[in-house]
C-alpha cells in the first residue's frame, strides 16, 4: 500500500478485484492508440488542406491560362478580320504574322507537353491532387470515430478501477475494439 502525499491510499497490487494492474494496462494500450490514431488523423487532416490549396491554385492557373487563350484568339479573329486586300504587301505580311504568333501561343495555352502547364495538363494535374485530397479527407473521417471510441474506452476502463465494476472493462474493451476498426478503416482507405 502506498501513501502519498495528498493521504490517498493506491494499493495497485490488490485493486477493486485484484485487477487494477492489468486494467492499468489496458488503460496504457488505449491511450497508445488513441496517440497513433490521433496523429494519423491530424496528418491526414493537413494533408486534406494541402491538396487542397494545391488544387485550388491549379485551378486558379487553369483559369488564367484559359483567360490569355481566349484574349489571344480573339485578338487574331479581330485582326485577321481587319485585313484588307488594298493593304501594302509588308505591312500585311505583318499583321499575318502577329496572327499565326498569337494562334501558335494560344494553341500552347491549350496544351503545353513540354512545361506540362497547358489547360489540359493542368486540369489533369489538380484532378489527381483533388484525388488525393479526397483520399486523405476519407481517412481523416474515419481516425475521428476511433479517437472518440478509444476516449470513452479509457473513461469506461478508468472507471472500472474505481468502482470495482469488471462490466465496465468490458464495455472499455468493446469501444476500443471498436476503435480499432475505425483506425484500421483509416489506415486501409
Amino acid at each position: 500500500m502506498a501513501d502519498d502525499d495528498d493521504g490517498l491510499d493506491i494499493n495497485f497490487d490488490e485493486g477493486k478485484g485484484g485487477k487494477s494492474k492489468e486494467i492499468a494496462l489496458v488503460i496504457v494500450v488505449l491511450a497508445m492508440l488513441l496517440a497513433l490514431t490521433d496523429l494519423l488523423g491530424q496528418s491526414a487532416q493537413m494533408l486534406t488542406l494541402q491538396t487542397n490549396i494545391e488544387a485550388s491554385n491549379l485551378w486558379g492557373f487553369y483559369q488564367a491560362k484559359a483567360i490569355r487563350q481566349t484574349i489571344l484568339e480573339t485578338s487574331a479573329d479581330g485582326l485577321e478580320a481587319n485585313l484588307a486586300p488594298s493593304m501594302d504587301a509588308d505591312q500585311r505580311k505583318a499583321l499575318q504574322e502577329r496572327i499565326t504568333h498569337w494562334r501558335a501561343d494560344a494553341s500552347r495555352y491549350e496544351s503545353d507537353p513540354a512545361t506540362k502547364e497547358g489547360r489540359r495538363e493542368l486540369r489533369d494535374r489538380a484532378t489527381a491532387i483533388e484525388h488525393e485530397r479526397d483520399e486523405a479527407e476519407r481517412k481523416h473521417k474515419r481516425y475521428k470515430p476511433a479517437t472518440v471510441a478509444f476516449h470513452i474506452a479509457i473513461v469506461l476502463a478508468s472507471s472500472a478501477i474505481i468502482t470495482g465494476m469488471m462490466l465496465l472493462l468490458r464495455g472499455a474493451l468493446i469501444v476500443g475494439g471498436l476503435g480499432c476498426l475505425f483506425l484500421l478503416a483509416g489506415l486501409l482507405a
